[in-house]
């Protein structure tokens, strides 16, 4: 029997050549297999990148298809999976994702020159100006969000609470998700963290993240 595949969508800025680490630890110590998805994020809206996913999703074979994004990938996933019931069952892990918005993009937008053109439009719909956001779709769900405050956020945005340095805890909450877990990494070394990719395999194995003892 093939192992579970599981499809890794990269935040802004990125083109998935920064999941290496994460896919190689789920492949050799989580048991998966595992596929890097890459779209424009800058270039493109929401409903392109959506559409990108679904149908690279539907081009697979697999008896159970997962997904883990990073940041403005996990919001990807979550608009495919909103989109779609027709691939196969599975569960899906958001790493960093600001789920409810984001105030440093919105600082970002604010404060730079020409700054909701270097955030893209896919940005702009769903993390700028977007509305209360909770899951109400039958796959489980798991978020992690860092609490390590190392990166650039706080040049834009007060960050009083607890952060990843680019996105508050607050932020990655989503009513309707099965298990929410924070852990001691930072935005972007969620990409490069042994217990994040424990985690989220484990998740994907169980529907529930590990908890530490106590």
């Amino acid at each position: 029997m093939a192992a579970p595949l599981v499809i890794l969508v990269h935040g802004l800025w990125m083109s998935g050549f920064e999941l290496g680490v994460l896919k190689h630890r789920l492949e050799h110590e989580g048991g998966l297999r595992a596929l890097a998805f890459s779209y424009p994020s800058i270039a493109g809206s929401m409903a392109d990148h959506v559409r990108s996913l679904v149908d690279f999703a539907r081009a697979q074979r697999a008896e159970d298809l997962h997904f883990i994004g990073h940041s403005l990938g996990g919001l990807v996933i979550l608009r495919a999976l909103q989109s779609t019931d027709d691939l196969p069952p599975g569960r899906a892990v958001l790493l960093g994702t600001p789920l409810q918005g984001s105030k440093t993009a919105q600082g970002v937008a604010r404060l730079l020159p020409f700054g909701k053109a270097l955030l893209g439009a896919a940005v702009h719909e769903e993390i700028i100006e977007c509305e209360s956001r909770e899951w109400t779709g039958h796959r489980e769900i798991g978020v992690i969000a860092g609490a390590m405050g190392l990166g650039l956020g706080r040049l834009f945005a007060d960050l009083q609470a607890e952060h990843d340095g680019t996105v508050l805890v607050e932020e990655t909450r989503l009513p309707g998700a099965k298990d929410h877990l924070v852990l001691h990494t930072s935005h972007t070394g969620m990409l490069f963290s042994q217990e994040v990719a424990d985690q989220s395999a484990h998740f994907l194995a169980h529907g529930e993240f590990r908890k530490a003892a106590g």
